[in-house]
């Protein structure tokens, strides 16, 4: 209440200051009089007192928030959703809470990843120095050895790190939607190896030392008219009123700089890293990848940087809402029709689940996600996604034994052939 009866009487003396200043020369000394009355007030000190700082609770325990076993964040006492608005009229303060929700969030999921999944934890880069910033992916214990089948899962951009598909999701719906985990267990389930990307963990923050400020000067006796120096305070004074109606609340955040980590620096660099020091070197002869929104790009860039490689192990991806684009990422003809023939983007659309759609350029077929919701494109399409995969793999199998019986055949003609000559 005091604040805001502060912020009315900065609006309130600021217009007295613009009336008098319009009356004329008259009232110039009230003119003076206001300003040395506004100019001892301390806006900064004002603007802090009306939010709350940015301290927040560092566990679910903490936020009073837990899953319940439909897997939704509920509140503890009350059993409410997740409630964004705690706050009314501070937005600012609001998503800082949000986003200190999301981190605990994210470790929760590498919790689950841990011990429910049974994923260890690769550092990368391999070779990382001490001291060194890295990242990290997550590993099935069977991932590099399973002769069979590989998944790889990649998610979009944004905040979202390993085994997340959508932290909104998370937290505003349950976990099966929003993380990577039913797609872990039904691999495992299916005999797969699984490996999980972290595509937007691509730098490590530290703060920069706080900036000292320099001594003034002592002032000195100004040589510019009257008139000038009058105009020049007005100017300021208007800035600290434009300043105050823009931001109400703008508490100091710490200032960070942001150091890339190698092989890492973005979702595209992410995914060829581990491409070349991990899924290369994996026995599986049948690799097969889940790619959401941007994850899809940075797929279609690993195949123009290894194209053969990808085309002669991987049997099929799955695209859900991608965002490639063939032609801007200038990829070659025959990435265009492999894709057309192993891949499918499950697209947001109104239409049914798998419903054929056109496809806007000559790639992957596109068929409806069942949902137009765009972070909710790789949960709906689940079992349509194993069942591609598992139709691809049959189709790969049945024409690999068609091959070899084409091949007994054909020794068997030769060796029938050569006995009648003799």
């Amino acid at each position: 209440m005091l604040c805001h009866l502060c912020a009315s009487t900065i609006t309130l003396c600021i217009l007295w200051i613009t009336m008098a200043q319009v009356s004329g020369q008259e009232d110039k000394e009230k003119t003076t009089a206001l300003k040395d009355l506004l100019s001892r007030i301390d806006l900064d000190e004002l603007m802090k007192k009306d939010e709350p700082p940015f301290t927040f609770p560092k566990t679910l325990e903490e936020f009073e928030y837990a899953f319940d076993e439909d897997g939704q964040l509920r509140h503890i006492k009350t059993g409410e959703r997740f409630v964004f608005n705690a706050r009314e009229d501070l937005h600012r303060w609001n998503q800082k809470r949000y986003e200190a929700l999301g981190e605990i969030i994210t470790q929760y999921v590498y919790k689950l990843l841990e011990e429910k999944c049974k994923l260890r934890k690769e550092v990368i880069p391999v070779d990382a120095s001490d001291g060194e910033p890295t990242s990290f992916i997550y590993m099935s214990s069977d991932a590099l050895t399973n002769p069979s089948k590989l998944l790889i899962l990649i998610q979009g951009s944004g905040v979202v790190r390993a085994g997340q598909w959508a932290r909104r999701l998370i937290i505003n719906q349950d976990l099966n939607s929003g993380t990577q985990i039913p797609f872990i267990e039904r691999a495992m389930e299916d005999g797969y190896g699984v490996m999980v990307l972290n595509p937007n963990e691509n730098f490590f923050e530290v703060e920069k030392p706080a900036k000292i400020s320099p001594i003034p000067s002592p002032t000195e006796p100004s040589d510019e008219p009257a008139e000038k120096r009058e105009r020049k305070d007005n100017k300021e004074g208007k800035k600290k009123k434009e300043f105050y109606e823009k931001y109400r609340n703008p508490q100091k955040e710490t200032e960070t700089e942001r150091i890339p980590i190698r092989g890492s620096a973005s979702s595209e660099e992410h995914v060829l890293y581990v491409w070349d020091y991990f899924v290369s070197k994996a026995l599986a002869k049948n690799v097969f990848i889940v790619a959401h929104s941007y994850g899809g790009l940075s797929f279609v860039e690993l195949m123009n940087q290894r194209e053969i490689q990808v085309k002669n192990k991987v049997c099929a991806v799955a695209l859900t809402d991608s965002s490639h684009n063939i032609w801007l990422q200038d990829t070659s003809k025959g990435t265009q029709d492999w894709m057309h023939q192993c891949c499918q983007n499950w697209v947001s659309s109104p239409e049914p689940l798998d419903t054929p759609l056109d496809s806007m350029l000559p790639d992957c077929p596109r068929f409806s996600a069942g949902t137009e919701r765009h972070e909710l494109t790789s949960w709906i399409s689940f079992k349509s996604i194993f069942k591609f995969f598992s139709e691809a793999l049959k189709a790969k199998e049945d024409e690999e034994q068609e091959e070899n019986s084409n091949t007994v055949t054909t020794r068997s003609s030769s060796h029938k052939n050569k006995h009648q000559d003799l």
